[in-house]
């Protein structure tokens, strides 16, 4: 792997493009980040958000840092297992994933949609990058102490981020600055 410092590469989860979403603010941060589009909720099509994800990390010279929050995490786990892009990835940050293996709240797919569009079952394999899962102990989306037993699956460390929600403007962030943090924790 080249030794260049890796270029963030920001995936989102299952929502449209948010303009106070702590990964917007974040990709404005960094010098050379760079986002995969948001699909939205409209599109659960998981084969197409992995073809933009390894087109995503295919334009990029060097090493990939992906920063992932939500269903984005989830989608990481699946294309890690299929491509073989995942060798120019030099760590992950997943925040707050959800568990997509159990009903989610009514504004949210629920488990058929997820599973009619390949979202289903959760790969619980170890990623073959570093990673770390930033979880929150209230998150109506991911129950804390299931998404530490995936994060364990992956081989991923885990940052208890206490009571944040899902981490998002609906819990009360815009900027997250400790996604800064945990970046350079992961930086080779």
């Amino acid at each position: 792997m080249n030794s260049a410092l890796p270029t963030v590469l920001i995936v989102p989860g299952l929502r449209d493009h948010v303009a106070q979403h702590w990964q917007t603010l974040l990709a404005a941060q960094w010098p050379r980040a760079r986002s995969v589009a948001p699909m939205g909720r409209d599109n659960l099509a998981l084969p197409a958000r992995m073809d933009a994800l390894d087109d995503g990390v295919a334009q990029i010279a060097g090493p990939v840092l992906l920063v992932a929050h939500s269903g984005g995490c989830v989608l990481v786990a699946h294309w890690a297992r299929r491509t073989v892009l995942a060798q120019h990835v030099a760590g992950a940050l997943l925040a707050t994933p959800p568990t997509f293996d159990r009903p989610l709240p009514a504004a949210y797919p629920q488990l058929e949609a997820l599973d009619a569009a390949g979202w289903l079952p959760v790969p619980r394999e170890r990623l073959p990058f570093p990673s770390l899962v930033a979880a929150s102990r209230n998150d109506a989306l991911g129950d804390f102490d299931e998404v530490c037993q995936l994060a364990c699956e992956w081989g991923s460390a885990i940052e208890d981020l206490g009571n944040v929600g899902h981490l998002n403007p609906g819990s009360g962030f815009g900027p997250w600055p400790l996604a800064n943090t945990l970046i350079q924790r992961l930086m080779p």
